[in-house]
């Protein structure tokens, strides 16, 4: 895994010297590659690539990039892991292809040049953002993997295409001015993430999962900003093709055969994903993705698999203890941290620089955390994410068919259910439920915001209204601007679970869930690797019955099938929890402070974003224990963090000269 940027001018620009601003660019990403920068340039062509190594797989030179093919027609700089290219390369060689050494980066090359770029990224397994360099025709082709796992931004300007893993490489071109997208920023507000298919920036846009762009300059030339430059990218895969076709060719077997196909598919990219020329673990919470992972890690492994794992203090957030006992019955050499609110408070004035875009995933922080944790001993770590999406394991998936049953009710019973969960809600927000000696789980379930939630959900008047009141964020009260709704990610799919996990899939999973992974493990020089979300897990898991995922009342039921064969069911048995982080309790004690000042700043800055009243008066009802505002809070806390640390950024003393030296060129 690497970081990459690129500058391709305008057909009719004057002055190639912005060419050399790969050098800055690329000194931004140190962090995504610290063993070894490189850039190529043409001159001739207008066109730079630049590449930062973090070192994985043939860790000698041969596996240095920017690389050239074998004919040199192609230029390649590439991050990411091609999980098969063992695979791809003896069938390549049967047809008497040779190979200089022993990196993916060449089989691509070498599959390209054979096969064509769109039969090649068929075949390719695994994670990726590259730029290519088509030397005889003269056209750029950036692309993406299927579900986004490797980042890919592009701006555009008066003279150039840039592009880059991260927008701290593009903040770097001499001659793109970064602009706040409004629109982006209030969405980011309600969610806590920008979305795919936004940008926190103007004049940016991220490639889309499963897409390619081909783009000459003359293109460049003639492009009328970002947007259209955008609409040019098409599809080499689609997960709305995958979802339709599925319901023409469901899966058909026993429960057992089932569990037993799924664990030869999981078995075998786990397998694939344990492949390194250098230290490898994995993270591990005790919950059922990870656990499954870690299992058939070690079912593969000589020796007991690195597994780390982050522990709090507070109770009814700590899952170190579960974690701990997977570790011990499976043999893992496990290690566990204690996130102390001291160490959360120290970590967090680096979280604007290291997300680029503003973000507000409170587990971003345990995230950061256990990935530095791990990269003290390894060098590429295994995780549990995509379980949820692929499987069905977000309460709202469950609770969608039980309300879906609900719908064949008189309206007037369920309005008259609706009403109940609003007087609990309110019963909770006076505190009535704080005296009861409940459990943390059932205190998760009692929260205000969940009860409020769930009377929206029974007084929906229809399935159309229920998936869309699922799906909804919450506008954030603390801001000017209202958010404009988002491109609607159209398919033929009929049933409500289904359209809920495609939403999940093509929204939640690549703008949080692997923007927060990818992020956290580069900015500690860690290769985070996902074998759940390996496509073939993915189309497998699409043509799954719908009872194979939520059955009992439960998500998941095919992978804690799985599960069963190698851990016992009470050791992972209990609510979900994920990273969840007590920071309500925090900034009420020790981020009081921090949060205090990131506030002034909010009265200071008067930008039109965020309403000062709004948000000063939401913080002092919080403080004041009238009301957990933490969920409106934190995302303009972070938000505001970020402006300020991109306003230092852009400033001319901050910004890396675009005259740096060259090296390697």
């Amino acid at each position: 895994m690497c970081g990459i940027a690129g500058i391709l001018l305008a057909r009719d620009a004057a002055d190639t010297n912005s060419l050399r601003a790969i050098a800055p660019m690329m000194a931004a990403l140190r962090h995504r590659g610290p063993d070894g920068e490189a850039f190529w340039i043409s001159r001739e062509a207008g066109i730079a690539f630049g590449h930062r190594r973090l070192a994985i797989v043939d860790l000698s030179e041969a596996g240095r990039q920017p690389m050239h093919s074998e004919s040199g027609r192609y230029v390649i700089t590439f991050n990411g892991e091609i999980y098969n290219f063992r695979d791809l390369r003896r069938e390549l060689e049967s047809q008497g292809r040779c190979f200089r050494g022993g990196s993916d980066t060449e089989v691509m090359l070498c599959a390209i040049e054979s096969w064509g770029l769109d039969v090649a990224l068929a075949r390719f397994a695994g994670m990726f953002a590259f730029g290519l360099w088509d030397v005889e025709k003269r056209i750029l082709h950036l692309a993406r993997d299927r579900m986004g796992k490797k980042p890919l931004y592009v701006a555009a300007t008066r003279q150039a295409l840039v592009f880059g893993s991260e927008l701290k490489a593009i903040n770097c071109f001499p001659g793109f001015s970064p602009e706040l997208d409004a629109d982006a920023a209030a969405t980011m507000l309600s969610k806590g993430w920008v979305p795919e298919d936004r940008c926190i920036w103007q004049g940016v846009f991220k490639l889309p999962p499963g897409s390619v762009l081909s783009i000459t300059a003359a293109d460049v030339a003639n492009a009328r900003g970002a947007g259209s430059l955008a609409h040019r990218s098409r599809r080499w895969w689609s997960l709305a093709d995958v979802a339709c076709m599925a319901r023409w060719e469901p899966l058909a077997g026993s429960d057992e055969e089932l569990t037993t196909e799924l664990d030869n598919l999981l078995r075998i990219a786990v397998g694939e994903r344990m492949i390194a020329d250098v230290p490898l673990g994995a993270f591990l919470s005790g919950g059922i993705d990870s656990s499954t992972v870690v299992a058939l890690m070690q079912a593969q492994s000589p020796k007991p698999v690195r597994t780390f794992t982050i522990a709090y203090g507070e109770s009814g957030f700590d899952e170190a203890p579960h974690a701990a006992a997977v570790a011990r019955h499976l043999g893992t050499d496990h290690t566990q941290l204690h996130l102390s609110p001291a160490a959360a408070l120290e970590v967090i004035p680096e979280l604007p620089r290291i997300w680029d875009e503003p973000f507000a995933d409170e587990s971003q922080i345990p995230t950061l955390l256990v990935s530095r944790l791990a990269r003290q001993h390894v060098t590429v770590a295994l995780s549990g994410d995509g379980g949820d999406e692929c499987f069905a394991g977000y309460s709202r998936h469950f609770l969608a068919t039980r309300l879906r049953r609900q719908q064949a009710l008189p309206p007037a019973f369920r309005r008259l259910l609706a009403a109940g969960a609003g007087l609990l809600a309110q019963a909770s927000r006076n505190e009535v439920f704080d005296s009861l000696p409940l459990s943390a789980g059932v205190r998760h379930g009692l929260r205000n915001d969940r009860l409020n939630r769930l009377a929206r959900l029974l007084a929906a008047a229809n399935e159309d209204e229920l998936l869309q009141r699922l799906t909804e964020s919450s506008t954030n009260s603390l801001v000017h601007h209202k958010p404009a709704a988002s491109n609607a990610r159209a398919t033929q799919l009929d049933d409500l679970l289904s359209r809920l996990l495609f939403d999940d899939m093509t929204g939640y999973l690549p703008g949080d869930i692997l923007v927060k992974l990818d992020r956290a493990t580069m900015a500690n020089s860690l290769e985070g690797r996902c074998p759940i979300l390996d496509h073939r897990i993915v189309e497998f898991a699409w043509r799954l019955p719908a009872n194979a995922k939520v059955r009992d009342g439960k998500g998941k039921w095919i992978l804690r099938q799985l599960l069963d064969r190698y851990v016992p069911r009470r050791l992972v048995d209990r609510p979900k929890q994920g990273f969840d982080v007590p920071v309500g309790a925090w900034l009420k004690g020790p981020l009081r402070t921090w949060a205090a000042d990131i506030i002034e700043a909010v009265r200071r800055s008067g930008d039109g974003v965020l309403d000062f009243a709004k948000v000063d008066a939401c913080w002092r009802d919080h403080l004041h224990g009238r009301q957990d505002h933490s969920r409106e809070l934190w995302p303009a806390l972070m938000f505001q963090a970020w402006r300020e640390d991109a306003m230092r950024a852009s400033t001319p003393a901050t910004r890396l000269s675009h005259e740096t030296e060259l090296t390697g060129v």
